[in-house]
């Protein structure tokens, strides 16, 4: 809740004159990854994607073709899990072993952190911040990991009212969604993209 994470100092937008945060979550994908990174370098485009770890280990070469086309890779946990249901001990397991399987992959540490579900708890906040990530939700998302969902319906709700500093969330993979959700995304991208520069904004990563 926008309140909530007020109150906890967790930031939900970017502090960047005229440009929005485009995130990508749950990846990496061996589909839904590459259709969006192709939709994204058609345009000249990048983007944050916020990793989990047990998919980097299975595709660590994705996850470094995501990093080798000039975006931000950032950590979304190991297992995509509620960390409200993890043991302190649990949760700093699982952030350890986002964070290793990140610098493996792409021979760097992640420098954000966005918990599965937007949810935290706050003795993960301290753990998160204590090893130099930056916590980033969202102000703005197109409820993409339906599948089925049209590409309009998408980008409609996504850039409605569209603001400088807002952070985009979508979706680059159908892991912990409905199947085959990514598609509506890769459809919806080259219309997001157009609202976004049409409403005078850049991207930053």
């Amino acid at each position: 809740m926008p309140s909530v994470a007020g109150l906890l100092g967790l930031p939900r937008r970017i502090d960047r004159d005229g440009a929005v945060a485009l995130t990508f979550d749950d990846g990496p994908h061996r589909r839904g990854t590459p259709a969006v990174l192709e939709a994204l370098a058609a345009r000249g485009a990048t983007a944050i994607f916020f990793l989990c770890g047990e998919q980097v280990k299975r595709n660590p070469a994705l996850a470094a073709e995501i990093a080798a086309a000039g975006n931000t890779v950032a950590l979304h946990g190991f297992r995509h899990r509620n960390v409200l249901r993890l043991t302190p001990r649990a949760f700093v397991e699982d952030l350890e072993r986002g964070i290793a399987s990140i610098e493996e992959a792409i021979g760097r540490r992640p420098g954000r952190y966005r918990p599965p579900y937007g949810i935290f708890s706050f003795p993960g906040i301290v753990e998160v911040r204590a090893r130099g990530l930056e916590p980033l939700l969202w102000s703005r998302w197109g409820h993409d990991w339906r599948a089925g969902r049209p590409p309009e319906a998408i980008t409609s709700e996504v850039t409605h009212d569209l603001r400088a500093g807002d952070v985009l969330l979508l979706h680059d993979a159908d892991h912990y969604s409905e199947p085959d959700c990514w598609r509506g995304t890769v459809a919806a991208l080259p219309a997001i993209l157009d609202a976004i520069e049409d409403a005078g904004l850049k991207l930053a990563s």
